[in-house]
């Protein structure tokens, strides 16, 4: 196929070309220009003639290349975040526990000041401390749930229906890995 030759190209291309030049050459612009700005465009658009034999790339291989590389970034991204926001959860757990634990002491300090009775205090002061702290560490899990939702509804959209994983598999991990947490946590 010599250089030059618009045999690769289907009639659609052809026309699509020709009605770019056309108006390229109302723009006025020479002959010349308004062709070769006319079928490089066509060749932009269409990735080369759609025709058997004229050695283009498959759009469709290209496309997937994109996707499945898109996907993958954006896999990296999502355990990146994932492994932070967990880090920073039980960072917060842990800092809520502690200032429980003090507010209770100091609670029970005065009182045990003021009454003199220190081993019923200390009871107590156990007590509240336990309390305090669970309460505490509840609401910082109420709330990284509400957080957790969110992230995931985030995530679901960005994925959309070609998510790598089907609905069944992702609650199996999501099971697999509770059960891994469960066992190392007592």
């Amino acid at each position: 196929m010599p250089r030059g030759d618009k045999s690769a190209y289907t009639d659609k291309q052809q026309r699509q070309a020709e009605h770019i030049e056309e108006s390229e050459r109302k723009e006025g612009r020479s002959e010349k220009d308004a062709e070769r700005i006319a079928w490089a465009t066509v060749n932009k658009q269409d990735g080369g003639g759609k025709r058997a034999g004229s050695g283009r790339k498959s759009a469709k291989k290209t496309a997937r290349k994109a996707t499945k590389k898109a996907a993958k970034k954006g896999a990296r991204k999502s355990a990146t975040k994932k492994a932070t926001k967990k880090a920073a959860k039980k960072a917060t757990k842990k800092a809520a526990k502690k200032t429980a634990r003090k507010t209770a002491k100091k609670a029970t300090r005065k009182t045990a000041a003021k009454t003199g009775a220190r081993k019923t205090v200390r009871k107590t002061a156990k007590k509240a401390t336990k309390k305090t702290a669970g309460k505490a560490a509840a609401r910082a899990t109420r709330k990284s749930a509400t957080g957790r939702k969110t992230a995931k509804k985030a995530a679901k959209k960005a994925s959309g229906p070609s998510a790598s994983r089907s609905a069944a598999a992702r609650k199996a991990a999501r099971t697999r890995a509770r059960k891994r947490n469960g066992a190392a946590a007592p």
